[in-house]
C-alpha cells in the first residue's frame, strides 16, 4: 500500500502539470488585466505561486472598505491625468527611443526626475525607478517638516508619490506573483526594492503634520500573503482524473503531497539563492502549504470516514507527510529550523488510531473466521488437500497469517507504535481462532472417519501446525508467556490427530501384545517381530507429515511399543520363583528392548529417553540382592519420575523369591527425594496397574 500511495517514483507516473519550472526564456511580466486574463489557464500552472495583486493589496477587507478603493482609484485616476496632460498624443516616440530618457536627462541636471518621468520609467516596468521615487518621498517629507509648502501644495504632491508607489507595488509584487517565470536579474531587482521598502519601514518615524501617514507600507507582508493565497490556489485545486481504485480522498491527499513536495523543491533550488536569507523564502512557502495543507485534512477528518479513507489519512498525517514530504532528501535540511508540527491535532489524531484499531481488528477477525469456515466445508465435502513437496498441505495457515501479518502491516505503515499496540490486540484473536480451529478439526475427527480424503485432511491439518509455529515463534518472537496461549491449541490438535492416525495401527498390535502370556514369556522373541513388521508395513501412510511431525509420530509409536510391554509385565500373571528363571526372563526383556530400539531409531524416533526403560527393568528382575535392586530402584526413579510404587510392585511380583519384607524395604526406596524434576514426557503414568 505504500508502494502504491508514494508520490515520487511511481512507476509509469508521468510529472505532475504544473511542477514548478523556469520556461526556457525569459518572459514579459503580464499587466494587471492580462493577469487577470491567465485566470483561467491550466489548472496546474506553475506560474501561480502568488495570487492577483488586487488580493494582495486589499486583503480582507469588508464592502465598505471596497467602496472607498472604488473611490479612491478614480481619485488615482485623476492624479495620473495630470500626468498626461500636454503630453502629444500623436507621433509618440517608441518605448526603445525613449528608454532611460528621463533618468539621463534628470543626471544631466543634477537633479531629481520629475513626477511625470518617474511614472513614465515604471510604466517601462524600470525598477532603478524606486530610489529617485523614494528620495522624492523623503524630501518631501523634509518639506513638510520644515512648512516649506502649503498644506494643499503638501497633500497634492504627497498624492501624486503615493500613485507613483502604487505604480512600484504593482510592478515588484507582480514579479514576485510568479517568480519563477521572471528572469533572475529582474527578480533580484525586485526584491532589491522590497528589501529597501522595508527598511525605511522600520526607520521611519512619525509623519509631519500635514502629511497623510504612509508608514509602514508592509509590503513584505503582502508578499506572504500572496503567498498563502498561492499555496491556497495550488493545494486547493481538484486533483487529477485517473487512478482508478482510489477513493476521492486518497487522490486529494496524493495531489496535495505531490505539489507541495514539488513545489518547495523548485522554491529550495530556485528561489532561495536569489531571495535574501531575511525573507525566508522557503519557510514562507512551507509554513502557507502546510497552514492549507492541514486545514484541508481537518475539513476532510470532520466527516464520517470510511474504514480505508481513516487508515489513508493517518498514513499521510504519520508516515507520508512527515517522512517522505518534510523529511524527503531535498527538503530534510531546508526545513530542518521550521517548525510546521503535525497536520492534526494530537487529541484528534488518538481518537482516529482508536477508530483505525478497533475497525482493523474486527476485519481481522472477521477475515480469519471466514477463512477458517471455508476450510472446514472442504472437509466435510471431502475434498482432497494439495501435495506440496510430497506433503500434504492446507491453505488455511498461509491466509490465516497472511490476514495477520496485514493488519500488523498496516498499522505499522502508521507508526511503529502502532504496529506494537495492534500486535496485543490481534494476539489475543489469533488465540481465539485457534482455540475454535481446535474445536473445528476435532468435530471433525468425529463425524467424517469415513470419507475417503479423511487421513489426507488429518495430515494437512498437522502440518499447518509447524506454519503457525513457525510464525509465531520467529516472525513475531513472541515472548513465552504470550505464545503459550497460542500453542496449546496446536499442540492439542497435533495429539488429536496423531490419535486419529495411529488408531487402526494400535488397534491392530493389541491382540499380538496379549501373546505375551505366561506360557509364551519364554520365547517372546518371535512375538515381537511380528508387531514389528505389522508397524514397518503400515508406515508409507505417514510419509505425506512434515519431517518434524512424522519423527514426533515415530516417537509416539516407539512409547507404545514401550508402554505395551511394560503393561504385558505389569499384568501379575507370570510369577518365578528361581533366580535362573527370573536371569533367562531377563535375557528376553533385554533382547526385545534392543530390538525395538534398532527398529524404532531406524524408523526415526527420537525418543532416546525410553532407551532405559526395558533394560533396566530386564536388571531389575535379573538381581537377587535387595540392596543391589534397590539401587536400580533409585536409579530408575530419576530417570521416570513417574514410576510409582504401584508400578514396582508389579515388576517385583515376577520375582516369587522375594519375602514380603523385602519387597517392602526396596519399595521404600520410592520414599526417598531424589530430586527428580517433573517429567516433561509421560511412561508409568500411562500404565494403570492394580
Amino acid at each position: 500500500m505504500l508502494k502504491m500511495m508514494t508520490f515520487q517514483g511511481l512507476p509509469g507516473q508521468q510529472p505532475m502539470p504544473g511542477a514548478l519550472d523556469f520556461p526556457g526564456a525569459p518572459q514579459k511580466l503580464p499587466s494587471t488585466s492580462e493577469a487577470e486574463s491567465e485566470a483561467s489557464m491550466s489548472e496546474a500552472s506553475s506560474e501561480d505561486l502568488v495570487p492577483p495583486l488586487e488580493a494582495e493589496v486589499a486583503p480582507d477587507r469588508d464592502e465598505d472598505e471596497a467602496v472607498k478603493k472604488k473611490k479612491k482609484s478614480k481619485g488615482l485616476a485623476n492624479v495620473f491625468s495630470v500626468f498626461t496632460k500636454g503630453r502629444k498624443k500623436k507621433g509618440q516616440p517608441s518605448s526603445a527611443d525613449t528608454e532611460g530618457e528621463s533618468e539621463s536627462q534628470a543626471r544631466l541636471a543634477g537633479r531629481l526626475p520629475t513626477v511625470e518621468e518617474l511614472k513614465a520609467d515604471l510604466e517601462q516596468g524600470r525598477l532603478e525607478a524606486a530610489g529617485p521615487l523614494l528620495a522624492l518621498e523623503r524630501e518631501l517629507r523634509a518639506a513638510a517638516a520644515a512648512g516649506a509648502a502649503s498644506e494643499e501644495e503638501l497633500v497634492r504632491r504627497q498624492s501624486k508619490v503615493e500613485a507613483l508607489y502604487a505604480l512600484l507595488r504593482d510592478q515588484v509584487l507582480g514579479l514576485l506573483r510568479r517568480p519563477l517565470e521572471a528572469a533572475p536579474e529582474r527578480l533580484r531587482q525586485a526584491l532589491a526594492v522590497l528589501a529597501a521598502q522595508e527598511r525605511e519601514d522600520r526607520a521611519a518615524a512619525p509623519g509631519p503634520s500635514g502629511l497623510a501617514a504612509t508608514r509602514p507600507r508592509s509590503w513584505l507582508q503582502l508578499w506572504r500573503r500572496g503567498v498563502a493565497q498561492a499555496a491556497e490556489e495550488r493545494l486547493g485545486r481538484p486533483p487529477p482524473a485517473g487512478a482508478e481504485g482510489r477513493t476521492e480522498a486518497e487522490r486529494l491527499f496524493l495531489h496535495m503531497g505531490r505539489t507541495m513536495k514539488e513545489d518547495l523543491e523548485a522554491v529550495a533550488a530556485r528561489l532561495k539563492p536569489l531571495f535574501p536569507a531575511e525573507f525566508g523564502v522557503v519557510a514562507a512557502y512551507a509554513e502557507s502549504y502546510h497552514k492549507h495543507f492541514a486545514a484541508q485534512l481537518a475539513a476532510v477528518a470532520q466527516f464520517e470516514l470510511c474504514e480505508r479513507d481513516t487508515y489513508m489519512l493517518l498514513v499521510w498525517v504519520q508516515n507520508l507527510y512527515p517522512n517522505d514530504v518534510i523529511n524527503s532528501p531535498k527538503l530534510a535540511g531546508e526545513l530542518q529550523g521550521v517548525r510546521l508540527g503535525s497536520l492534526l491535532p494530537a487529541k484528534q489524531i488518538r481518537l482516529l488510531e482508536a477508530t483505525f484499531l478497533s475497525s482493523e481488528v474486527t476485519s481481522v477477525k472477521e477475515l480469519m473466521a471466514r477463512a477458517l469456515e471455508l476450510e472446514s466445508q472442504r472437509w466435510a465435502q471431502d475434498v482432497a488437500p494439495q501435495r506440496l513437496d510430497g506433503h500434504c498441505h492446507s491453505e488455511l495457515a498461509i491466509d490465516i497469517i497472511q490476514i495477520i501479518s496485514q493488519g500488523q502491516a498496516k498499522a505499522e505503515s502508521i507508526t511503529l507504535e502502532l504496529g506494537t499496540q495492534i500486535k496485543h490486540m490481534l494476539l489475543v484473536e489469533l488465540a481465539a481462532v485457534l482455540r475454535s480451529y481446535q474445536r473445528a478439526f476435532e468435530d471433525f475427527l468425529e463425524c467424517c472417519r469415513q470419507l475417503r480424503n479423511y487421513r489426507a485432511n488429518v495430515m494437512a491439518n498437522i502440518n499447518n501446525c509447524l506454519s503457525f509455529r513457525t510464525y509465531m515463534e520467529q516472525k513475531w518472537q513472541t515472548p513465552q508467556d504470550l505464545l503459550s496461549p497460542l500453542l496449546s491449541p496446536l499442540n492439542e490438535l497435533k495429539s488429536r490427530g496423531f490419535d486419529a492416525l495411529l488408531q487402526n495401527l494400535f488397534a491392530d498390535l493389541k491382540p499380538l501384545f496379549k501373546r505375551f502370556t505366561r506360557t509364551r514369556w519364554a520365547a517372546p522373541v518371535q512375538t515381537l517381530e511380528e508387531i514389528i513388521s505389522v508397524v514397518g508395513e503400515r508406515l508409507p501412510e505417514f510419509s505425506e507429515l512434515h519431517d518434524c511431525f512424522r519423527e514426533e509420530l515415530m516417537e509416539a509409536v516407539h512409547l507404545h511399543l514401550v508402554k505395551e510391554y511394560i503393561i504385558r509385565l505389569s499384568k501379575r500373571r507370570l510369577v518365578l520363583k528361581t533366580a535362573e528363571q527370573q536371569q533367562q526372563l531377563a535375557g528376553h526383556i533385554l533382547a526385545n528392548a534392543q530390538l525395538i530400539q534398532h527398529f524404532c531409531t531406524q524408523i526415526g524416533s527420537p525418543a532416546a529417553w525410553l532407551h532405559h526403560a526395558l533394560p533396566t527393568l530386564a536388571e531389575i528382575i535379573r538381581l537377587q540382592d535387595p540392596s543391589a535392586i534397590k539401587i536400580e530402584v533409585a536409579t530408575y526413579a530419576t530417570w521416570y519420575p513417574d514410576f510409582s510404587k504401584g508400578h514396582l510392585s508389579a515388576i517385583l511380583a515376577i520375582k516369587g523369591n522375594l519375602s514380603n519384607s523385602e519387597v517392602k524395604g526396596i519399595r521404600s526406596i520410592l520414599d526417598i527425594d531424589t530430586g527428580a524434576q517433573a517429567p516433561s514426557k509421560s511412561l508409568f503414568s500411562l500404565i494403570k496397574v492394580g
